[in-house]
């Protein structure tokens, strides 16, 4: 089987495509031929070493895919060959074939296609995960997202929209705010044109902003925090912009603001009957026309690089898709 794989930490350039053999299932585990694994801004991390999942090299990037169980280890029950499953891997998923716990697969229901399915669990599992189960957003409240036409901003921005939120996308240019009005957002914000706490003040009116999520990080979440009312939450899902904010602690005191930390990989490790229960909710909001999982472009394996690149530009508007 084909495979892309890191065998030197640096940039996308880096990669290389070389032929494995075939993995074989063991107990517990699934034999999946991939059809579209999906990209994540995290791969760039990971391939450079400069993520908090350090895989031992060589490694395949690409946390999640969709594809067809080919074969079953011993003691695998409820699935069975022929089946189309998300597969949830961490990183390993760029390439023809992989093996994977029977914990870490999602059947694929009739109405939801190959390139639909392959990138939710992370971005959406992410977002769902943010404002269902730590924010608990409610129908009514108004929800700020942050770089709303990357992978998570923009799930978050669909997602709130589906949850009954009035949602303000937030990003820096019009072409991507008009993406993020196409899916949900009632209302945009240009931070490249206007200074993001009074856009947010301007936007919030009398209500203010009940729920901020924010995968950007850097100069934006000061400004976005202190536009939050009283007992808003303040949702930390990355760093997209590279530095990491220090807050100052007394802003969430004087507004009674709860900030709180969304770190999906460790949530599903820890409360995997919670997890299952959001994947199956995501799939059949797809599965209902109430969720696009927008998709970016689809590439070949042979022009991983490029792909990545539109991850490290943050020039995606919805997922980066690889078909090994």
């Amino acid at each position: 089987m084909k495979a892309l794989l890191c065998k030197t930490l640096g940039g996308p350039e880096d990669l290389v495509i070389e032929e494995l053999p075939d993995p074989v299932p063991g107990p517990g585990e699934a034999l999946v031929r991939v059809t579209v694994a999906a990209l994540n801004f995290f791969d760039t991390l990971i391939i450079a070493g400069r993520y908090q999942v350090k895989p031992e090299l060589p490694f395949s990037p690409g946390a999640e895919a969709c594809g067809v169980i080919e074969a079953l280890g011993p003691g695998v029950e409820g699935f069975r060959v022929g089946e189309r499953v998300i597969a949830h891997l961490g990183h390993g998923a760029c390439r023809e074939r992989v093996v994977v716990g029977i914990a870490g697969l999602t059947r694929v229901p009739e109405g939801v296609g190959d390139e639909q399915a392959a990138g939710l669990s992370v971005t959406y599992g992410t977002s769902l995960h943010g404002l269902q189960d730590r924010a608990a957003l409610k129908p009514g409240e108004t929800l700020a997202v942050l770089g709303a036409t990357g992978g998570v901003g923009l799930a978050a921005v669909e997602l709130g929209h589906a949850m009954g939120a009035r949602v303000i996308a937030c990003a820096s240019s019009a072409e991507k705010l008009e993406v993020a009005r196409a899916h949900g957002a009632d209302l945009t914000l240009d931070y490249s044109q206007e200074p993001l706490r009074d856009g947010l003040r301007r936007l919030g009116g009398e209500a203010g902003i009940d729920v901020v999520y924010d995968p950007v990080g850097g100069d934006y979440s000061e400004p976005a925090l202190r536009s939050l009312n009283w007992k808003g939450r303040f949702l930390v899902i990355g760093f997209a912009a590279g530095p990491i904010p220090r807050i100052p602690l007394n802003l969430a005191l004087l507004k009674g603001i709860d900030i709180q930390g969304v770190f999906w990989g460790a949530f599903i490790k820890r409360e995997p009957g919670a997890h299952a229960a959001n994947q199956a909710r995501l799939l059949a909001l797809v599965a209902d026309g109430k969720l696009s999982a927008k998709v970016h472009g689809v590439y070949p394996l042979a022009e991983a690089a490029a792909a990545l690149g539109i991850l490290a530009r943050r020039e995606a508007m919805g997922k980066v898709l690889l078909r090994p």
